[in-house]
């Protein structure tokens, strides 16, 4: 936490939380998670089990954690009242109940100075919904596309109803059975998707909260200054690195 801090707070440069931050880290951010990969690169015992619980790609993302301040938000974030110039979230806000938004909206807006930056990705319903319909017609008329229309079906459903979590469930079998024994369901992990969010229900809720300038942006315009060069929505072709996204920003 010592070392974090520092960078948190370092003079001349700029407060900017990662929160959920998965594998998808900034050496110009302070990268907070609680994913099981950064539990087990914790723990000694964890870096043990690793090699043999975890396939050789997910062994690779194990190996990237060192640089993640291991926290569970629900626990609040780990920082003073106002101290953070930007907080940035991506593909977070879905896995948590709707009622505990109100109360994480809250804990990011403490943490916030005044005219601070919050800035959010999340799955896009709409865009999910458009593609639904779009299919819907088109295997209505065609059979080959009404093979392919489950995809679509999936896209906004999958993760609210999996029981297995996705890596594991590419796993070899006694790493898959091991794995699901230790660290239990999707569900259980937080991998489950407990809302879903559009362009009107999200700057809503940010109103809500007391938010002011609330603002639908594209992945490479933000507030948040030199926010492209941080790449934190870049991909490593250098494109946009969840094109499913919609981003919201709103100021403390």
């Amino acid at each position: 936490m010592e070392g974090t801090s520092r960078r948190l707070y370092s003079p001349g440069l700029a407060a900017i939380l990662n929160l959920g931050c998965g594998t998808k880290t900034s050496p110009r951010t302070t990268n907070i998670d609680w994913s099981i990969h950064a539990r087990l690169r914790r723990s000694p015992i964890g870096r043990h089990l690793a090699p043999v619980i975890l396939n050789e790609e997910r062994h690779q993302l194990f190996l990237r954690m060192d640089e993640v301040l291991v926290h569970d938000l629900k626990k609040g974030i780990p920082a003073p009242d106002g101290t953070a110039d930007a907080i940035y979230h991506s593909h977070v806000l879905e896995h948590m109940d709707r009622d505990a938004v109100p109360a994480f909206f809250a804990e990011i807006r403490r943490v916030l100075k005044p005219g601070g930056v919050q800035r959010i990705a999340v799955p896009d319903l709409e865009r999910y919904a458009r593609e639904y319909l779009e299919s819907l017609e088109k295997g209505l008329q065609d059979s080959a596309a009404a093979a392919r229309h489950d995809a679509t079906v999936s896209q906004m459903i999958l993760q609210m109803v999996r029981r297995e979590a996705f890596g594991t469930s590419h796993q070899a079998p006694l790493q898959r059975r091991v794995e699901n024994l230790l660290l239990g369901d999707a569900r259980k992990r937080g991998e489950t998707h407990m809302w879903m969010w559009d362009r009107v229900n999200l700057p809503e809720a940010l109103g809500r909260a007391r938010f002011s300038h609330v603002e639908v942006v594209d992945w490479q315009t933000s507030q948040i200054p030199n926010w492209n060069e941080i790449g934190l929505d870049k991909g490593a072709d250098g494109g946009e690195y969840k094109p499913e996204s919609l981003y919201v920003e709103a100021l403390r």
